[in-house]
């Protein structure tokens, strides 16, 4: 099977939506060749938890540790999407994955309950504690879904996040998984390696074939 690549990663740009109240990404140009310099160099001001993202365990608990501490290995290798759909403005439960094999170590949630990364909603579908829990148990290492969020909008307690913290656990946000069918891929979702950070953006994709055959791209 020829290998693949899925950008899984929504488009960064002014027009990207992020939390109501967080930072929007900015693009400060300061020199550019329209302006007879000799090369273009900008900076970026924003939120670190921006489109496709991985949070950081200091982001959900007191004792947790930045980005930078985080072993990169779970971010990439064996990964599964799941299609649990018309869950918007509600929890996934383990119910709702009950008739599905687990077969890797990396889970991600396909519920198209945020389908345009440049509009705000806040009823997009999230992931319940007790599934984390069973998910942890099952042998998973790291959760995605295609939302901004595992826990709904307006949780303050962040119960799925707790839960992820209690079982060592990653999470991948903000991915787009609509044009993705279920099954089995190969991720990856590298943060970047920024000191003390409480989340990173990453470049996620999913790779389709034979791993082998990426030597031959």
């Amino acid at each position: 099977m020829p290998v693949k690549i899925h950008d899984i990663s929504p488009l960064i740009s002014e027009e990207i939506a992020v939390f109501p109240g967080d930072q929007k990404f900015e693009r400060k140009v300061s020199m550019d060749f329209s302006k007879s310099d000799h090369l273009t160099l900008s900076s970026i001001h924003t939120s670190v938890h921006l489109g496709a993202h991985t949070d950081a365990p200091n982001h959900y608990h007191p004792s947790g540790l930045g980005i930078e501490a985080r072993a990169i290995e779970i971010y990439l290798g064996a990964c599964q999407v799941i299609e649990v759909l018309g869950k918007s403005n509600s929890r996934i439960q383990i119910s709702d994955i009950q008739d599905k094999l687990l077969h890797s170590k990396r889970i991600l949630f396909k519920t198209k309950s945020f389908p345009n990364p440049n509009k705000w909603n806040g009823n997009f579908a999230a992931l319940s504690a007790e599934l984390i829990r069973y998910l942890a148990e099952s042998g998973v290492i790291l959760v995605g879904i295609d939302t901004p969020s595992i826990d709904p909008a307006d949780d303050k307690i962040l119960e799925s996040h707790n839960a992820i913290f209690e079982n060592d656990m990653a999470i991948l946000e903000g991915i787009v998984l609509d044009q993705i069918p279920e099954g089995q891929y190969i991720l990856s979702a590298l943060p970047l390696k920024i000191k003390d950070a409480d989340a990173s953006p990453v470049r996620a994709v999913l790779i389709e074939g034979h791993i082998e055959d990426l030597w031959k791209i």
